[in-house]
Order: structure tokens, then C-alpha cells, then sequence
């Protein structure tokens, strides 16, 4: 397992992250994506951190607080160390029927990070990302209220996961311009099945030096080689049969399939392997979030990182799952073509 510096915090984090997103299986969501109660849980734990794995992301809302409850007590269970851990978790969903249990006011933020340290059972959160947009909420009151949060000592640094480029680049400037904590960290949904990130968020989080970490690098288990043309449902094996989720282009990421599983034979494993090879070689990026309901499927993933792809087949990947640039990058592109001078 490599070692990958969280911006520049100076924290190393593995290049694979532990997700507990299947954890709880509370709600009907929930229920779908996974069921995993303590014993599976302790399991899971177990094979990633044996392996060297030693980031871990969870957020309040999985499971409303049962992921984060169950992730705590699996830690303090099997003994072990905290400070060996860097421990991610969310604020913005919604956590409870009063009006103001969602969202990324002050009232909320500080109030759910008590109560995620509460199930956590620990004493503060390395990595806490705002999980969403709130356009109910002013982006400077929402940097300040997360400056104040990290001063408190019950954070260590902030993040942001699922906000558009150009409001992430607001938040950057309003903190520096203030001297606020800024953002540290990026999740996004990046995988061989939509390469959307590509187009501003990646050049985003290296022009900012932010750590950049795909989720769902499996595109919620399509890209794993289950579904073909022919079969579109697996019986309930997998959590998209129920929760087709996050959106892909079908067709083309059956052509992609394709190619994955022609380099796995190469290798003489999963195409999924393959598809996460892919991301944790592509620029930019620091720790790829992986989540498995079974053990196997967590062993199989965390084999992802024993091999690199070879240019060649990197390129054969790109090329199929390149969806196109859009504007204006196309145009950057064609107004650059002979701006250098040739070498």
C-alpha cells in the first residue's frame, strides 16, 4: 500500500480509502447499497487496516448515524489505535424531521459534528466534507462556520464533496481572503464509466494543491463486469438492480467493459480491478474511496493497487471512455493549438 499526502497537510493517507457507506442498511436507500452489522463490519475492518489501508470515510447521513455508530464501535471493539486512523465524515443531509435537521447553516454544522462524535466515539474528525450544496446558506457564512469548527479542535481540516468548480473556487478565495481554514480535500464521483470530474474539477484540485478522492470509482458496481448488454439485472447481487446510481452512459460504458475485461485476462483478474487501477493511476488523484459488502470483494479491490497499468492499456481506456470535451474546453484547446513554439 502506498502513501499519498493529503494536500499539503503533511498527513499521509493509503492510496485506497475504506468506504462505510454499505454500513447500517437503515431506510430504503440504505437497504440497498448494503446491510452490514457489527460482526461483518469488525470483518471488514479487519482486511482493509491489515492491508495498510488507514483512511476512512463514513458521513452522517449514512444510515442516519447507524454507519458512523457501527464504524466507531468496530474500532474501539478490536482495539484499535486512533491515531493510527484518519477518520472522513459528512455534514448537509438530512438528519431528523425538524426543519432545520439539514443543510449547511451554523446551527446544523455544529450540531451534527457533536452528535457524529458522539457515535463515533472519539474525540474529533480528521476530515469533515460539507456533502452537498446549500444555496439556502451564503458560502461565506458556510467557510466561516467551518473555519470556527476546525478551531474548536473537533476538526482537524475540511473538505468538499459534490459542489460545482466554480462555487468550490469561491469558498477557496472568501477563506484566504479572510484567513480562514480552506478547503484540504475534494470527493467526487470519478470513475471509467463518467469522466465528467475531468473537465474542471481535476484541474481544480491540482491548481489548488486540494487532495482529490474519486467515490464510486466503480460507478455503483456497473463497471465491475456483472451487467453485460444481454443482462441487465443480477438477481439482486448488485446495488444497482435497485439503485441505479450514480448516472452513466450505459451503452458507452459497456464499451469500456469490454476493453477491462480484455486487460484483466492479461492479468488474470477482475475487470473491476482493472477499473480501479485505472483511477488510482490517473493524475491528481490521492485516494480512491472503495466499498465492498463482502470480504471477498474487499480483498479483490484492495489487489487493485499490487499492479500498474502500462501506458499503452491506459490509453486504450481513455480513448473508450472519453465522452468528448465540452465547451468551453474544446475551444481552449483549439485557440492553444501553435501557441508554443515547436520543440
Amino acid at each position: 500500500m502506498k502513501y499519498n499526502l493529503l494536500a499539503d497537510t503533511g498527513v499521509l493517507v493509503s492510496e485506497l480509502c475504506f468506504g462505510t457507506m454499505t454500513f447500517g442498511g437503515t431506510g430504503s436507500t440504505w437497504e440497498n447499497i448494503g446491510k452490514q452489522q457489527q460482526e461483518e463490519v469488525n470483518n471488514l475492518l479487519r482486511i482493509a487496516i491489515d492491508a495498510g489501508i488507514n483512511f476512512i470515510d463514513t458521513a452522517n447521513v449514512y444510515s442516519f448515524g447507524q454507519s458512523e455508530q457501527l464504524l466507531g464501535e468496530g474500532i474501539k471493539q478490536q482495539g484499535i489505535n486512533r491515531n493510527d486512523l484518519v477518520i472522513a465524515t459528512k455534514v448537509r443531509g438530512k438528519m431528523g424531521e425538524g426543519v432545520n435537521q439539514q443543510g449547511l447553516s451554523r446551527y446544523h454544522i455544529f450540531q451534527s459534528v457533536n452528535d457524529s462524535l458522539k457515535r463515533l466515539q472519539m474525540d474529533h474528525i480528521d476530515l469533515l466534507y460539507v456533502h452537498g450544496v446549500d444555496f439556502a446558506t451564503s458560502i461565506e457564512q458556510i467557510v466561516h462556520t467551518l473555519h470556527d469548527v476546525v478551531m474548536t479542535g473537533k476538526v482537524r481540516y475540511v473538505g468538499v464533496c459534490n459542489w460545482p468548480a466554480w462555487m468550490v473556487m469561491k469558498a477557496l478565495g472568501i477563506a484566504k481572503q479572510h484567513g480562514w481554514h480552506q478547503f484540504k480535500a475534494m470527493q467526487y464521483f470519478y470513475s471509467t464509466g463518467n469522466r465528467d470530474s475531468e473537465r474542471d474539477l481535476l484541474p481544480l484540485a491540482e491548481d489548488q494543491n486540494l487532495a482529490f478522492m474519486p467515490w464510486s470509482p466503480l460507478a455503483g458496481g456497473f463497471m465491475t463486469g456483472k451487467y453485460t448488454r444481454e443482462q441487465t439485472n443480477t438477481g439482486g447481487e448488485s446495488r444497482r438492480d435497485n439503485f441505479d446510481f450514480p448516472i452513466i452512459d450505459k451503452e458507452q460504458a459497456f464499451n469500456t467493459i469490454d476493453v477491462l475485461k480484455k486487460i484483466a485476462r492479461n492479468y488474470d483478474v477482475s475487470a473491476a480491478e482493472i477499473a480501479l487501477a485505472w483511477v488510482r493511476q490517473q493524475n491528481g488523484v490521492t485516494s480512491t474511496i472503495i466499498g465492498s459488502k463482502k470480504a471477498e470483494q474487499l480483498q479483490s479491490n484492495i489487489h487493485s493497487t499490487t499492479f500498474q497499468l502500462s501506458n499503452e492499456e491506459l490509453k486504450e481506456l481513455n480513448n473508450v471512455s472519453d465522452s468528448g470535451k465540452t465547451y468551453p474546453n474544446w475551444m481552449v484547446d483549439m485557440l492553444m493549438q501553435g501557441r508554443y513554439p515547436e520543440q
